[in-house]
């Protein structure tokens, strides 16, 4: 098929699922027109996976909580742009304020950068505290709460028009209809069997509308023989290296060009 420079995809390096040839650890890129736009989540293998796919380093990257499968690339892509020849610009790294000093305290403040010295962890990074959104290539993004342990502690992510997806997270039926009201692609954390720290399927099949589990794809189910499992109780599952076909600049135009973002 021939790349449009209006299609918006999502690419899965990882679902976050065992049994897979790609990372277990979920994380996701927004692509338009074929090109990277916004990495979501850096677990400890996606900075390879990222290279892979793409033949750079991430330019931008949001964090949705601080879970080691989530953030565990960072150190990793920190040193890979220290010592990129040729040199990175700092990657913009979107992370909602909250989880700044929880960052700080897991990977910043650990003793000794670098052997030499004479550098800080952060040096290699634009850091953007976010709160309810923020702005990225001219598009503007929302930044909502999810429910995956204690309060303020993860959270999801949308870009009206286009998609809206959950982060790990419990059921949140509410911040789908504040922020996915227009026929957004939702991308949602399910395993078979629900925990207290992830949602399952009969989770969503209660709190969703059935017009919102239409436009679900799920992430994070617990391994590959879970998919299909999925998909025969009706839902639609992300698999690494599959694009998810979101939207087009033209499907959205009107909602894209009236963003609202208290604050940002």
């Amino acid at each position: 098929m021939n790349e449009s420079a209006t299609d918006w995809r999502a690419h899965f390096l990882g679902v976050g699922a065992r049994g897979f040839n790609a990372p277990a650890s979920p994380a996701w890129v927004l692509e338009q027109g074929g090109a990277p736009l916004l990495l979501v989540d850096c677990g400890p293998d996606i900075p390879e996976a990222y290279q892979a796919a793409y033949g750079c380093l991430p330019a931008a990257l949001f964090l949705t909580h601080a879970h080691y499968d989530h953030i565990g690339g960072l150190e990793a892509l920190a040193f890979h742009l220290r010592f990129a020849d040729p040199p990175a610009p700092p990657c913009r790294l979107f992370v909602p304020a909250p989880l700044v000093p929880v960052l700080q305290r897991r990977v910043a403040d650990y003793p000794g950068t670098l052997a030499e010295g004479g550098a800080n962890f952060w040096d290699v990074f634009h850091l953007i505290p976010v709160s309810a959104g923020f702005w990225h290539r001219e598009r503007a993004f929302r930044v909502f709460p999810a429910r995956h342990h204690l309060p303020d502690s993860a959270f999801g992510l949308s870009l009206p028009g286009v998609f809206w997806y959950s982060s790990d997270t419990r059921p949140i039926p509410e911040q789908a209809i504040a922020h996915a009201g227009h026929g957004e692609v939702l991308m949602h954390d399910c395993r078979v069997e629900g925990n207290p720290s992830h949602s399952g399927a009969a989770d969503l099949a209660r709190e969703y509308s059935p017009e919102q589990r239409a436009r679900m794809w799920l992430y994070h189910y617990q391994d590959a023989d879970a998919a299909p499992e999925l998909e025969a109780l009706g839902f639609r599952v992300a698999r690494p290296r599959v694009p998810i076909m979101l939207r087009t600049d033209e499907d959205a135009a009107s909602i894209l060009q009236t963003p609202v973002i208290p604050g940002a």
